[in-house]
């Protein structure tokens, strides 16, 4: 099994990780971005992203992510395609497994971000990529000129339902509350697409159909009538989850998975760090990501040196 020596390893390629990788390659620290399928993470499959620093008329949520990963390779951070499957100490390192080989780090960065929420309702699980998707960027095409429902009122469900309706012909908004939780700019845009249809006070409670999505049958929390939703697909945003289950016993987790983290990203566990969504934290954008990023990489840079500050 081979085995390579590192100062910085960053494991996840989205936002945090590859800012995370920029500065620590910047500060000529030998650093290696591990991520598992491809860098970007939810960023790279957000159609537009508006509120992002620099980009006064949006840009692609691809195309962003192409930038980030184009300057992390400019500043020498490896990138290696692989799955973690765990993490020890030892010593005055920490040992990375990666199944057919083991990377060793002084520093270890995590910003695995999160995953999409399931709704976990009969028809879901059987019917994923036969009308049930959690990325309308990766398969609004697939719904021309047919009916589709968002389920979510958050900032993330309202953006795909605006995103969908260049595809759909109706979009329906279910959510479970009587008004919606995203940004009022977001909202109001939502509002004023002649598409787009809001079933407010309402659970998804199946997905019917057998080749494909045919309905959903949906009920009224307030009046507990129940109906069914005649369309073609179903697109999940109702939340995230941590990916950080290969963490379990290595670090503080909280309750839902995310990792407890101090002001400067620190773990509490001296060179280990957390950054971006897999965080425990108030708000998950990428500027935020981008934020965690830069820090982590900074007092990486400083544990090094041997000043391991941790609150």
């Amino acid at each position: 099994m081979s085995e390579t020596i590192y100062d910085v390893a960053i494991i996840g390629g989205g936002p945090a990780g590859l800012t995370a990788a920029i500065y620590s390659g910047r500060a000529l620290l030998k650093t290696v971005v591990i991520e598992k399928m491809m860098t970007g993470g939810q960023a790279a499959i957000t159609h537009w992203v508006d509120n992002y620093p620099g980009f006064p008329d949006g840009v692609a949520g691809p195309e962003l992510m192409e930038l980030f990963e184009k300057q992390a390779r400019r500043f020498d951070a490896e990138i290696k395609f692989a799955t973690v499957n765990k993490i020890r100490p030892e010593k005055e390192y920490k040992v990375i497994d990666l199944g057919n080989e083991t990377i060793k780090t002084k520093i270890v960065i995590i910003a695995t971000g999160a995953q999409p929420r399931k709704l976990g309702v009969p028809g879901e699980k059987e019917l994923l990529g036969k009308g049930v998707s959690y990325c309308a960027t990766c398969d609004g095409a697939f719904f021309r000129d047919v009916e589709v429902a968002v389920v979510g009122g958050g900032d993330s469900a309202v953006k795909e339902a605006i995103f969908l309706t260049k595809f759909a012909s109706k979009v329906y908004v279910i959510h479970r509350r009587d008004e919606l939780r995203a940004e009022k700019i977001t909202a109001q845009e939502a509002f004023e697409n002649e598409k787009i249809e809001f079933v407010y006070d309402t659970i998804v409670e199946e997905i019917v159909g057998d080749m494909g999505v045919k309905a959903v049958k949906i009920k009224n929390v307030k009046d507990g009538s129940v109906k069914e939703l005649p369309l073609e697909g179903v697109f999940m945003f109702v939340g995230m989850l941590p990916n950080s289950d290969f963490l379990e016993g290595f670090i503080e987790l909280d309750k839902q998975g995310y990792i407890i983290a101090d002001r400067d990203t620190h773990t509490g566990t001296a060179g280990v760090f957390a950054a971006g969504d897999v965080r425990k934290k108030l708000s998950r954008q990428i500027a935020t990501a981008v934020g965690d990023g830069a820090t982590a990489a900074m007092a990486a840079e400083e544990c090094i040196a041997g000043h391991c500050f941790i609150e």
